[in-house]
C-alpha cells in the first residue's frame, strides 16, 4: 500500500480517480482544497480495497469522483457504491485546459477531485446492478449479431456478382431470405466441376450458414430483452410504438438508478430530444439539439414515425402542428420530446411499483 504524502488528517475530505485498464491514479483533496494525497493502484478488486483503505487514511471521505464510469472505471464505481460512498462522475479535462498545462495521471485525478469539490461534477454513476444494466449486456450482443449479420449478406451478394453465369440467373431473382435457403442447400460438385465454381459455391455455403447462426442468436436476444422489459417495465413495452429494442435502448441510457436524473427535463436533455435556444433580436428560434444520447435519440425517432404511422392522437397532432406552419422535421422534434417525457414518467412509475413488489421472478428464454 502506497503511503500518503501528507500526514494524517481526520478533516472531510473528497476524492477522485484517473481511471486506466491496468491501474487508477487516486487524488484526495480537504474541503478547502488543499491536496492531501495521491497514489496509484492496480485495477482489481485487491487495488480497490488498498485504495479505499488509502484514502480512509487521510480523513473521512463525504464524496467520490470516477472518470470514465462506464467503461475503465465502471468496476471501480460499484466498489465503491458497496461501500456506502455517493460517487460521482468526474469530467475529464478539457481540451483547452489540456493546452495550458502538462498532461500528467497525476494532475488529471486532481484535476477532477477539483471538478467534485467544486461542484461541476453532480452526475451520480451507473450503478449497475439492475434490468438496465443487463439491457446494455444484451443489446451488445445483439447490435453485434445484426451488423456481422448485415456484413455477411452483403458479401454474400458481391461474391454472386461475380460468380459463374448460371448460378447467377438461377439465385440473382430470389428475395432475400430465399437467398439464404438456396445458397445452404449448394453443393460443390464433383472433381470434374470447376475449382474456382467450386470455392464460389462453398464459400456461398458458408455465408449462408453463418447468416442463419447470426439470425438465430439475435432472435434468442431479442426474446431476452423483451422478456426482461416485460417483466420489469411493463407499462413501458405496452406504450403505443414502443417495442423491446427501443426500450432497452431508453432503459440503458437511464440506468437502474433514478436519482441520476432530475427529472423528465433532464432525460429529454440526456437524449438529445430538448430544444436549443438560438434567438438573436427579434428573431426566436429554437434548434436541433445534436448532442446527447444518439442511441437514445434514435430510439426516440423510430417511437414517432410508429406513431405518426398507427396512432391516431399522434397524427391529428401532426396535422394540426402542420397547419400552423411548422415544417415535418419541426414537428418531429416536439414529438420526440413528448415522447421523451412520456417514457420518463412510465419508467418512473413501473420502478415505483417495483419498489413495492417484494419478489420478483425474472423468466428469459433460453
Amino acid at each position: 500500500m502506497p503511503a500518503p504524502w501528507n500526514r494524517l488528517t481526520r478533516t472531510p475530505s473528497r476524492r477522485c480517480w484517473d481511471t486506466h485498464r491496468d491501474f487508477h491514479v487516486a487524488a484526495v483533496l480537504a474541503m478547502s482544497g488543499r491536496t492531501l494525497g495521491i497514489g496509484r493502484f492496480p485495477a482489481a478488486e485487491s487495488g480497490y480495497r488498498q485504495l479505499h483503505a488509502w484514502a480512509a487514511q487521510l480523513g473521512i471521505i463525504r464524496r467520490a469522483g470516477v472518470e470514465s464510469s462506464g467503461s475503465y472505471g465502471a468496476a471501480l464505481s460499484r466498489y465503491l457504491l458497496s461501500q456506502g460512498l455517493e460517487v460521482l462522475e468526474a469530467p475529464g479535462p478539457g481540451r483547452v485546459a489540456r493546452r495550458r498545462r502538462s498532461k500528467s495521471d497525476c494532475g488529471d485525478a486532481e484535476a477532477a477531485a477539483r471538478a467534485v469539490l467544486s461542484g461541476r461534477a453532480h452526475s451520480p454513476v451507473k450503478s449497475g446492478s439492475g434490468p438496465a444494466e443487463i439491457a446494455r449486456l444484451y443489446l451488445v450482443a445483439k447490435d453485434s449479431a445484426v451488423k456481422a449479420q448485415r456484413q455477411a449478406a452483403n458479401q454474400l451478394k458481391a461474391i454472386l456478382v461475380t460468380a459463374d453465369p448460371t448460378l447467377r440467373e438461377d439465385l440473382a431473382t430470389l428475395s432475400r431470405r430465399a437467398l439464404v435457403c438456396a445458397c445452404l442447400e449448394l453443393s460443390e460438385g464433383d472433381e470434374n466441376t470447376d475449382p474456382v465454381a467450386r470455392a464460389t459455391r462453398f464459400t456461398l455455403r458458408v455465408l449462408a450458414e453463418r447468416i442463419e447462426q447470426l439470425r438465430a442468436q439475435a432472435r434468442v436476444l431479442e426474446g431476452r430483452l423483451s422478456d426482461l422489459v416485460r417483466c420489469h417495465h411493463p407499462r413501458l413495452i405496452d406504450a403505443v410504438g414502443i417495442g423491446p429494442h427501443s426500450a432497452a435502448v431508453l432503459l440503458t441510457a437511464m440506468g437502474d438508478n433514478s436519482d441520476r436524473l432530475r427529472g423528465e427535463a433532464s432525460f429529454a436533455a440526456l437524449c438529445g430530444a430538448s430544444p436549443v435556444e438560438y434567438s438573436s433580436g427579434n428573431r426566436q428560434h429554437r434548434r436541433l439539439n445534436r448532442g446527447g444520447n444518439r442511441q437514445a435519440n434514435a430510439a426516440l425517432h423510430r417511437i414517432v414515425l410508429s406513431r405518426l404511422r398507427w396512432d391516431a392522437r399522434t397524427q391529428a397532432y401532426y396535422e394540426r402542428r402542420v397547419t400552423e406552419g411548422k415544417t415535418r422535421r419541426e414537428v418531429i422534434r416536439c414529438l420526440k420530446r413528448y415522447v421523451a417525457r412520456e417514457v420518463y414518467r412510465l419508467v418512473q412509475e413501473d420502478r415505483r411499483d417495483l419498489s413495492h413488489t417484494p419478489d420478483l421472478l425474472l423468466v428469459a428464454r433460453g
